[in-house]
């Protein structure tokens, strides 16, 4: 389950990247638009991703043998989703901890998402330099 996961947020953003890049190329607005663009593509991949490991925790919190999702948590998938987010970006506040198999996907998101964050991040330095002003 867990390397499904990973190859799927991997993929995803892969293939926004691609688009992304493909997409600035052709535009005719300013830079500054066009890495705007680029950014708001990036977080929405992310923010995509981010559902995605949440509606994972979601259904294993519920399915048996998986483990649980403890502290101030009330099992629904908004909680879910933050707490994606929190492990996702590692910021990780600690106010819902997991335990049992879902300890795994915590580490695994976390590690998937600091990788997936650099990788946009050196996107967007490429792209700056490719489409920022020299002055």
């Amino acid at each position: 389950m867990n390397i499904l996961l990973v190859c799927a947020v991997v993929v995803i953003h892969n293939e926004v990247l691609i688009r992304l890049s493909s997409l600035l190329g052709r535009m005719r607005q300013s830079h500054h638009f066009r890495l705007i663009v680029a950014v708001l593509g990036c977080l929405t991949a992310h923010a995509l991703q981010v559902w995605i490991f949440a509606t994972a925790f979601y259904f294993m919190h519920h399915a048996d043998g998986w483990g649980q999702l403890l502290g101030n948590f009330n099992g629904s998938m908004l909680d879910c989703t933050y707490f994606s987010f929190t492990t996702f970006t590692t910021l990780g506040y600690g106010d819902i901890e997991a335990v049992g198999m879902l300890r795994h996907l915590t580490g695994i998101e976390a590690l998937t998402g600091l990788v997936l964050i650099t990788w946009s991040a050196s996107f967007l330095f490429l792209e700056m330099q490719r489409y920022w002003p020299t002055r």
